[in-house]
């Protein structure tokens, strides 16, 4: 008697396994095999009327660090070029360029920290820069945190020999009326240099 309530259990238990079999099995052929391709009006690569589409104003853009705005040697052979001077909505002018080293021995900066107290802490920067507005007849100092550090690059470690490094200052902007004014900073011969306007 127990040897045929086995039997039917195992009957049962088969029965249960190949209906569930045979149910996913036409479950997953329902479809038409279509979901992965694309369809006919699409395509998943650009045409070459895609590409004639483009405009021409997402190409590529040469870096900004290729401009010069501004270049003057002076000092001890050292090279400051100016790249950019962005004004943004802030009411901030970001001038920003490079330093290159060309005298053949270490040049340390310590000169160009100014000669203000509040910016003594400021070792081997650009705190001493300012910005001359010559048609405004105005100055503009180097913006500094309330601690006093500024708001532009410090040269740590100094320059050795040829080498070039990039910098930044921030300044106020002058008024929109002023698209130029003279970059200078210690004994450097102050540099002209356009204001441009942040996107």
């Amino acid at each position: 008697m127990s040897m045929r309530r086995t039997m039917k259990a195992r009957r049962a238990l088969t029965a249960v396994a190949i209906t569930t079999g045979l149910v996913l099995a036409v479950a997953g052929c329902g479809g038409d095999g279509d979901e992965g391709k694309p369809k006919a009006g699409s395509s998943s690569t650009p045409t070459g009327k895609d590409k004639e589409d483009k405009p021409k104003s997402e190409e590529p853009k040469a870096p900004a660090e290729d401009t010069v705005l501004a270049e003057v040697t002076g000092g001890e052979n050292i090279t400051l070029t100016v790249a950019s001077a962005v004004r943004d909505e802030g009411g901030f002018l970001t001038v920003s360029g490079s330093v290159r080293n060309g005298n053949g021995g270490f040049w340390n900066p310590s000169t160009w920290r100014g000669d203000e107290r509040e910016l003594s802490d400021n070792a081997a920067s650009l705190a001493g820069a300012s910005l001359v507005d010559k048609a405004g007849k105005k100055k503009y100092l180097i913006l500094r945190d309330t601690d006093g550090r500024c708001l532009c690059t410090k040269f740590t470690g100094g320059f050795k020999a040829g080498e070039e490094k990039t910098w930044f200052a921030q300044f106020p902007a002058p008024p929109t009326e002023s698209a130029k004014v003279d970059f200078q900073i210690a004994d450097m011969p102050p540099a002209s240099i356009e204001i441009s306007d942040g996107e």
